[in-house]
């Protein structure tokens, strides 16, 4: 077992990698930069390092201060969270030559998988069904003309490199594809250093849902079920639920069965997540993310497993005890996002001081989150502040504890999304699991492509 990990992020999720650590008795170091210095995740750590300026590329997204930071701690293994680092594979290639574990998969797993298209190729030979479209890179705006014509819109534009809908564009026409096949190439080149963008066909409304995976060094994988992550704005996740409403059981072992089948196909080792988008009763895989998830905590809730910490043991060279046919799956499981963000301003980032912080206790109500009164929410970083998870025996009883636990939240002065999230949770048709990519947008009118 490792000795003292690094964990190379912020925020909630920082923390709660270092509870997982310290339940496993491993010592922690937290990194921070200079706009991070009041963050609550330093109080948790056994050491902290200040990493550099606030801005990203100066401290969380800078690969030689945080190994230094590694070396000079006498720390074993880095933990990077999600986001920044955590699917970089040439961080995770340094930290291998380092002599330092990346709690993570290869560095060759996170090339392949990161490369959307290898990915797609790679996931295809081993029997995953893919959504129509490009199976190499766009040159030019006449060859996506071309094959737009041939697919039929609408088609959607993606980064090769992509993720969190960065270098992404829907496209109904022509003239469409044309104005926004450049404006992908630069944005894609901006979020991801890489300009390469292919085309999918567009389907319309479907379900985004992901399984869930864990793979050790023996060969062993096993499957944690699904997540419903459709409830999303500009390809952002807001609302997340396990399992989906519209997945039967025998559905979920025949989906699960094929995942397990793909993964050991292409050695993967530790936890990772598979994602489809579900259209006309058909599952098409778009892109498996080789991280933790930031909805990771609906699954441990409806399984009982501490992801986190199998992550861990996993990278510590531990077997997986579990086999598939021991995983139960108990009740419904919600989370919600709460982001520092004004609903009514199209979700403009609100940063700022909270005055005035509390969060809801009761039974199977969990609260991830950083925030406390008198933190300054600093304006450099992503604008999640908390996640509220709740648990029922039923998907009723889980909406409405969720509906009460969001009616007791109060983070003050700033604008959040919990009066949105309230709003969408009690929507008729979301009671009902009757929702797709774009039902947000009966919410926002004004919400474009």
């Amino acid at each position: 077992m490792f000795s003292k990990v690094l964990v190379a992020n912020r925020g909630e999720i920082a923390i709660r990698i270092m509870r997982a650590c310290k339940e496993l008795g491993i010592t922690t170091v937290a990194v921070y930069s200079e706009g991070d210095k009041d963050s609550l995740h330093l109080e948790f750590a056994d050491e902290a390092v200040c990493i550099g300026k606030a801005p990203p590329q100066d401290s969380y997204l800078n690969i030689s201060s945080i190994i230094s930071a590694a070396e000079i701690t006498d720390s074993d293994a880095i933990h990077p969270g999600y986001g920044f680092l955590a699917e970089n594979p040439y961080f995770a290639e340094i930290c291998e030559s380092c002599g330092i574990k990346f709690i993570g998969p290869s560095s060759q797993s996170i090339r392949l998988m990161g490369d959307k298209i290898k990915a797609k190729e790679t996931m295809a030979k081993a029997g995953l069904p893919l959504v129509p479209g490009s199976r190499k890179v766009l040159n030019s705006k006449e060859e996506a003309l071309s094959l737009a014509n041939r697919l039929g819109y609408p088609v959607m534009l993606k980064a090769k490199a992509g993720g969190g809908g960065k270098g992404m564009r829907i496209c109904h026409s022509d003239v469409r594809l044309i104005s926004a096949f450049m404006t992908a190439q630069s944005e894609a080149e901006a979020a991801f250093g890489d300009s390469e963008i292919y085309m999918e066909k567009f389907l319309e409304k479907p379900r985004h849902i992901e399984i869930q995976i864990a793979a050790d060094n023996y060969g062993n994988v096993i499957h944690l079920g699904e997540r419903d992550c459709s409830i999303q704005r500009r390809h952002q996740k807001l609302i997340e639920e396990a399992p989906s409403p519209v997945v039967d059981l025998k559905t979920r072992r025949k989906l699960g069965e094929l995942v397990v089948r793909a993964i050991k196909s292409i050695n993967y080792t530790s936890v990772g997540t598979v994602e489809f988008i579900f259209f006309e009763n058909n599952f098409y895989f778009i892109e498996m993310n080789t991280r933790v998830q930031v909805e990771h905590p609906v699954t441990e809730e409806l399984t009982g497993i501490d992801l986190v910490k199998l992550q861990i043991l996993i990278a510590a060279g531990e077997k997986i005890k579990l086999r598939q046919e021991e995983i139960n799956f108990s009740g419904v499981a919600l989370e919600c996002r709460i982001n520092a963000e004004d609903p009514e301003r199209d979700f403009v980032p609100s940063p700022g001081r909270v005055d005035f912080c509390y969060f809801p206790g009761g039974k199977d109500i969990r609260i991830d989150t950083h925030l406390y009164g008198g933190y300054v929410i600093p304006p450099y970083y992503d604008s999640l502040i908390a996640k509220i998870i709740s648990k029922g025996k039923t998907r009723e009883e889980a909406i409405r504890k969720m509906d009460r636990a969001l009616s007791e939240t109060i983070v003050e002065p700033i604008k959040t999304t919990v009066a949105f999230c309230r709003q969408v949770i009690n929507d008729p048709d979301f009671k009902r699991g009757i929702y797709h990519t774009d039902f947000l947008k009966k919410f926002i009118p004004k919400e474009g492509e």
